[in-house]
């Protein structure tokens, strides 16, 4: 199913994982598996909507310089666009280009080399493109909007929006709790054994709680999403997890990355004893989960092993689930998981890595359950360091350099706290930012623009005389049935539907770390309300 989601525009930095994925724990992925539907868009709406609106701006204005031009030539034999906007594309153009270089040898050189050398590579920042420039300058936008005095947003959901901003802007309030609030959830969920004691027969009460309404992932990940063989059905789905570097060759290819590796120590010890462990027991315990993650990494299939998503979709049952893996209650977790909806051991299931699901059982049921308590509470410590103190951001930006060559900490606190917001209220920040900036008649050329490229393939299906019609007309089939996403969703500017979409979700400013728990919390609460209804595609 598709969703809106922000577009990189980028290659991805690990073969098995988004690169920065593993490292943004404030990041809650509502739909069940990585590259699976968002249901609520968290990661990745306003980036792709901001992209694709400057496309469609772009696209619009070059529309109209052609149209102009074929005017001014019909006339005069020669036309000249001199409007303000056409100026403006044309001076950029002009000013990215390094006219110094011959075409015929270097065109790229030749069309970029002006941008490159105007734009060196920020601080904190491992690559950068024109993409990421417009970002930053939309930030700075959003930033205005959000910190404005007279902020009156229409919908609950922008009031939502810029509370949830200003508590990550609230330093000061975050070094006042601490650590505590983790500390905190910890002892709730039933201790650490790093940090003090803990009940060692509750493993599936654990799991259930770090991965149902703390949406950490374990040794796999579970949720809902689209069926993609059969599309307007949702299906509870599970999938291999519980790496926290963002690829499994880090691991496994131990002389290449040792440093890579004895950062992420370091980073594992340095947070367990900022909860309260002690520094030897602390170091000891951490390594056991460090080769505990590698023993992961050698059943974790490769990802260009599953590329091809007709051999790894295995659809079966609870109960055939639970004959594969019997290390866990599959009935029990599903069913808390995705309370209150009434699961039994006929409801079926997707798996994308079967094999690794029987091995990883294995794996639990031969691990010590002190080891296994360890594991799942730093999947769940991991998830909460970004809405922490300095301290912890500073152990993170020490891993960060490790890992990219770049710091966190380079990164102005707004700047942050605006991707924060976006990852969670995507579609209200969204909204904001169209209400402010947006023209809907760029969106209506560009779905003009569409629509004609469409009509022109199905008309190019008609010549092609090797094709026979029954494939012809599956292939016009195909073409209609494309679902047009382009700048936003209309719901974002109806003031209810929008509020409908995050009804239920509690926001102060007075609390960054709560506020992350409760989306967490909120989020799972869509994901089950979402099993026994039509996919949304605007969503």
């Amino acid at each position: 199913m598709s969703s809106y989601k922000r577009a990189t525009f980028e290659e991805e930095d690990g073969s098995d994982a988004p690169a920065e994925a593993a490292l943004s724990p404030d990041t809650v992925e509502v739909g069940f598996r990585k590259g699976g539907v968002d249901i609520l868009g968290r990661r990745t709406q306003l980036e792709v909507l901001l992209s694709v609106m400057l496309l469609v701006s772009l696209l619009a204005l070059l529309a109209c310089l052609v149209v102009l031009a074929l005017g001014f030539s019909s006339d005069s034999g020669r036309g000249l666009c001199l409007s303000e906007a056409c100026v403006t594309v044309a001076s950029q153009i002009v000013e990215a280009m390094d006219r110094g270089v011959d075409p015929c040898q270097d065109f790229y050189q030749f069309a970029c080399g002006g941008w490159i050398r105007k734009n060196p590579l920020p601080d904190g920042r491992s690559r950068w493109s024109t993409f990421n420039s417009i970002w930053e300058q939309n930030q700075a936008l959003l930033k205005h909007l959000l910190e404005n005095g007279t902020f009156n947003g229409s919908s609950e959901a922008e009031r939502k929006t810029q509370s949830y901003y200003l508590s990550c802007l609230n330093t000061q309030r975050i070094e006042e709790l601490g650590a505590q609030p983790l500390i905190d959830l910890i002892t709730k969920i039933g201790g650490w054994n790093m940090t003090g004691p803990w009940d060692k027969d509750n493993f599936l009460e654990v799991l259930k709680m770090v991965s149902g309404p703390y949406r950490a992932q374990p040794f796999f990940s579970a949720g809902v999403s689209a069926d993609p063989k059969n599309s307007n059905s949702n299906v509870i789905q599970v999938d291999q997890s519980g790496l926290f570097l963002p690829s499994r060759d880090y691991y496994l290819n131990k002389t290449a990355n040792e440093k890579v590796l004895v950062a992420y120590l370091d980073y594992m010890v340095e947070l367990g004893m900022l909860l309260g462990g002690e520094k030897s027991s602390t170091h000891l315990q951490m390594q056991q989960i460090l080769d505990f993650e590698t023993t992961l990494a050698n059943i974790t299939v490769p990802q260009d092993q599953r590329r091809d998503e007709e051999k790894i979709y295995h659809k079966i049952t609870i109960a055939e689930l639970q004959l594969l893996a019997p290390a866990v209650d599959w009935l029990d977790f599903l069913t808390f998981s995705l309370s209150p909806l009434d699961l039994n051991d006929t409801e079926p299931v997707v798996l994308y890595a079967k094999e690794y699901l029987q091995q990883v059982s294995e794996l639990i049921n031969k691990t010590d359950k002190s080891l296994l308590n360890n594991y799942m509470m730093w999947t769940l410590v991991q998830k909460s360091v970004a809405t922490l103190d300095q301290r912890f951001e500073n152990a993170q930006d020490k891993l960060l350099e490790s890992l990219y060559g770049t710091k966190k900490s380079c990164t102005p606190r707004w700047q942050t706290c605006i991707g924060n917001t976006d990852d969670t209220l995507g579609f209200a920040l969204g909204a904001l930012f169209v209400k402010a900036t947006f023209d809907k008649h760029s969106k209506e050329i560009a779905e003009k623009m569409i629509n004609e490229i469409r009509s022109a393939f199905k008309e190019s299906l008609d010549r092609l005389s090797w094709m026979d019609d029954e494939t012809r007309q599956a292939a016009k089939d195909k073409a209609d049935a494309i679902y047009d996403m382009i700048g936003f969703p209309e719901f974002i500017l109806d003031q209810k539907e929008l509020d409908d979409v995050y009804d239920g979700y509690e926001v102060s400013d007075d609390s960054f770390f709560q506020n992350m728990l409760n989306f967490y919390n909120f989020s799972a609460r869509v994901m089950a309300d979402q099993l026994r209804k039509t996919p949304n595609k605007d969503q």
